[in-house]
């Protein structure tokens, strides 16, 4: 699942430590993160997928 803080939160990721960056990043789901979309202190969002690129011919 790939999920984003919401605006002026921090959120830290327990596997890392870290916070959640801003931009969002993916998590294994597990029932910490599934309490944070519960509590609104994280989004879940699709993550940007690049377009295929087309050969010029």
């Amino acid at each position: 699942m790939h999920l984003k803080p919401q605006p002026g939160r921090v959120v830290t990721d327990p596997a890392t430590g870290q916070p959640l960056p801003e931009k969002g990043a993916r998590v294994e789901p597990s029932q910490y993160w599934f309490r944070r979309l519960q509590d609104g202190d994280v989004t879940e969002v699709k993550p940007q997928q690049q377009k295929p690129r087309t050969s010029a011919k």
